[in-house]
């Protein structure tokens, strides 16, 4: 196991899979997650937060493990609306990480097979996703048929 570093993010649970949301402050990154644990749950699929703004990555066994400070347990801000309580694990295996797609045009087709380092020895397959989507879950679902089972 590796020392858990601390990152700017998103983590949640959907069924079995983890997705952790990363990208620039104001991106909008707790409420895409947030989005798509409302969608989960109303197609009947577990679903927990891990962890919000702050998340501790660690590598276990060739596994990158988010797991969530106690102080924020189960907590998730929601931009203009506050913080609010949500069902919550306190660790999870991550699978994919979301990232922003480009708002303006540009690389319209992202790169298959694009994998992000998120720090040294921790990286994730990447799967974008522009904000305002009206819904982040099934497009996630499209490009990876695995999430939620």
């Amino acid at each position: 196991m590796t020392a858990a570093l601390n990152i700017h993010a998103t983590a949640i649970v959907v069924g079995r899979t983890g997705l952790l949301f990363s990208g620039p402050s104001g991106w909008g990154k707790s409420m895409l997650a947030f989005t798509c644990m409302t969608e989960a749950r109303r197609l009947g699929l577990f679903t927990a937060l891990v962890a919000d703004d702050q998340v501790l990555l660690s590598q276990e066994t060739g596994t990158v493990i988010a797991t969530c400070p106690p102080s924020i347990a189960g907590l998730i801000e929601l931009r203009g609306t506050g913080i609010v309580q949500q069902d919550h694990i306190a660790r999870a295996p991550m699978h994919y990480a979301v990232l922003p797609g480009s708002a303006s045009g540009e690389n319209r087709l992202p790169p298959d097979g694009e994998v992000v380092d998120l720090a040294p020895g921790l990286s994730l397959p990447a799967l974008r996703l522009l904000t305002g989507v009206p819904s982040p879950l099934a497009i996630l679902m499209a490009k990876a048929p695995d999430i939620g089972q």
